[in-house]
């Protein structure tokens, strides 16, 4: 039995396959996810598990090259904050939501939250971590 990481065996599985310059997005209960992209649930209330939680445990399994979120994201100066701390040493972009929403064909996976803040969005390109 594992022990520790991330246990849930289909985001690990999705994870450990990811390879350099693959995206993946992780998301708010509210974004609509394309039928053909892996959905990996993670959502089980309203506002559980929330997006901050979600994204510190997968950036601690991932080197990340570049990060994407939505302009709109700035109507949440707290949340903007904290993802700026998280990314200060690495590529970020600020797209319309509508953008955001156009790169979802793209990714080899959704990982959804429960989080209900609007626009509590990001799309992760993978980097090498060497």
């Amino acid at each position: 039995m594992k022990k520790g990481g991330i246990l849930h065996p289909e985001l690990n599985y999705m994870i450990a396959s990811l390879g350099h310059l693959d995206y993946f997005c992780i998301s708010d209960a509210g974004l609509p996810i394309p039928q053909q992209v892996n959905r990996i649930d993670l959502a089980y209330a309203p506002g559980l598990p929330p997006f901050l939680s979600v994204l510190d445990v997968i950036l601690k399994e991932i080197k990340v090259e570049e990060v994407f979120w939505a302009m709109e994201l700035s109507e949440n100066p707290g949340l903007t904050k904290e993802l700026e701390k998280r990314f200060r040493d690495t590529r970020c972009s600020s797209i319309t939501h509508e953008e955001f929403k156009g790169m979802l064909n793209q990714m080899r996976f959704i990982v959804r939250t429960g989080e209900h803040i609007p626009f509590s969005n990001i799309i992760i390109s993978c980097g090498v971590p060497f």
